[in-house]
Parts: C-alpha cells; sequence; structure tokens
C-alpha cells in the first residue's frame, strides 16, 4: 500500500488557506484510534498534509510516547482546535494557548452548543472567530450547514468555513448537500466539510459539490481496518475533486442510446 501524498488532479492547484498551501485536501484528526501507531500509519495511508489535534485534550509539551511524536511534523501541518469549548471565552483562551505552545497561527475554532449534540452554536463561535481574526489567526471555523452563518464567519475574517456534513461522530454523511453546495457558491473563502464523514462515498459526495476539502476522523479511526480505510478516503476524495473538476453529464429524465444513431438503416 502506497503511502506517498497524492498528487493533485491533473490541471488543480493546492488549496491554499491563508499562508498554508496543501496538496491533499484531505484533513483528519487524531482521536478515538485503537493506538498511536495505527493512528500514524492511517494518517500515511490518506497521504494528509494536515491533521488537528484537540489543545484541551492533549499535552502539547511533547515528551516520550506523546501524541505529538506520532506525528510526522516534517511533511504534516498541525492544526490545533478548540474543541470541548461551550463558550467564546474560553474558544479564544484555548486558541492563545495553543499559538503560544505550537508556534502557528492556525487554529480551528470550534464553539459547542450542548455536550449531547456537539452541534456548533452560531453566536459565540462568530463573536470568537472576529477576536481571533482580529488577532492574527489564520481561523478555520466549524460551523453548521447554515448559508447565511457561514456567509456571516467568513465576513467576520475567517480564512476557510467548515459546515457540517452531518454531526461530530455520526457517520451520517452528508445529510443537506443541497446546503453544502449553496455554501460554496457564495464562499469567498474556502469550504472544507467537517463532520458526520462515515465511509470513502461520503468524502466523494462532499468534494462533487465543489468543496474545498474534507476534514475527518472517526469515520477512520473506527473502521474496521483504519489504516485501510484511510486509503480509500485518499482515493474518494481525489476521485470527487476530478469528477467536480471535470464536470459531470447533464441529468435526463428519459433514456439516452450509447451508440451513434446516425446512419442506422430504418427497421434494420
Amino acid at each position: 500500500m502506497t503511502t506517498s501524498v497524492p498528487a493533485p488532479v491533473p490541471g488543480d492547484s493546492p488549496l491554499t488557506i491563508g499562508a498554508h498551501s496543501f496538496d491533499s485536501r484531505l484533513f483528519l484528526g487524531t482521536g478515538k484510534y485503537v493506538d498511536l501507531p495505527t493512528m500514524r500509519a492511517a494518517h500515511e495511508a490518506s497521504g494528509t498534509e494536515c491533521v488537528t489535534v484537540a489543545v484541551r485534550r492533549v499535552d502539547l509539551s511533547g515528551g516520550e510516547g506523546s501524541l505529538l511524536d506520532f506525528i510526522d511534523r516534517e511533511r504534516i501541518t498541525l492544526l490545533p482546535n478548540t474543541a470541548g469549548c461551550f463558550h467564546a471565552e474560553d474558544a479564544v483562551r484555548t486558541a492563545r494557548l495553543a499559538r503560544e505552545a505550537l508556534g502557528t497561527d492556525l487554529i480551528k475554532l470550534e464553539v459547542l452548543a450542548d455536550p449531547d449534540t456537539l452541534l456548533p452554536d452560531p453566536i459565540p463561535t462568530l463573536a470568537a472567530a472576529k477576536i481571533l481574526a482580529d488577532e492574527g489567526f489564520t481561523v478555520l471555523a466549524y460551523t453548521s450547514d447554515d448559508p447565511v452563518v457561514a456567509r456571516r464567519l467568513a465576513d467576520a475574517g475567517c480564512a476557510a468555513v467548515m459546515p457540517l456534513g452531518s454531526a461530530i461522530g455520526s457517520g451520517l454523511g452528508i445529510l443537506n448537500p443541497r446546503n453544502i453546495a449553496r455554501i460554496k457558491l457564495e464562499a469567498s473563502t474556502p469550504i472544507l466539510v467537517d463532520a458526520g464523514v462515515g465511509t470513502a462515498s461520503d468524502v466523494a459526495v462532499a468534494m462533487e459539490l465543489g468543496v474545498d476539502g474534507v476534514l475527518l476522523n472517526t469515520g477512520i479511526a473506527l473502521a474496521g481496518n483504519a489504516v485501510t480505510m484511510a486509503f480509500a478516503m485518499k482515493h474518494a476524495c481525489l476521485a470527487g475533486r476530478a469528477a467536480f473538476l471535470a464536470g459531470r453529464m447533464a441529468a435526463r429524465e428519459t433514456a439516452s442510446p450509447s451508440s451513434p444513431v446516425a446512419g442506422v438503416i430504418a427497421g434494420s
């Protein structure tokens, strides 16, 4: 099984978010794996160049055997996140801690409404986004699939907006593709689908909608074979992106023969 970073689709360009550029449009998480060697192997098989880590749940000081020891920092960019924050103030504080500890301006902003649904809370998310953008962070904001909220986050200075496909860890896939497509249609910043991806076809669907990338974790970490699923996700991301760039055929309500009919003798 190859573990090299996938080449961009022919004719495509790298994904640029702020000052950061990525050939792979598949971003991964670091939680729920059976062990850290499996996580590392899955990252390699996926070809990802960016993984997200929960600042409130990970020892950012490193140390022998820590999660950070199992991430190839020469190849993979760390995207710290504010998972577990339920207030704007907590998210801003966590982002500042991540910048000091990891020396990065990148932050995946999450401000959740409650611990039961883990749905994003739009009002404090927008408040935190404005503060962090003003402080020079490259903010990737996790949000609902509401096109209006996505637009407001972009207007607030977010470098990327990350609407959910479905609830975190649900594996239900892209429940509202029309909303995702609308968000991308209106977007002034990169759009990455985040949360709810369960299998490779979900990634392909998201990319065929035209989004700029996909971030997922549970769909790989809890698969029967995480490394093989990571390999599948890599190719689904490439296939979906290629299909979008190619442009699909127009849908029809009636059949159309695959073989040309010109020159066929009637009744033959």
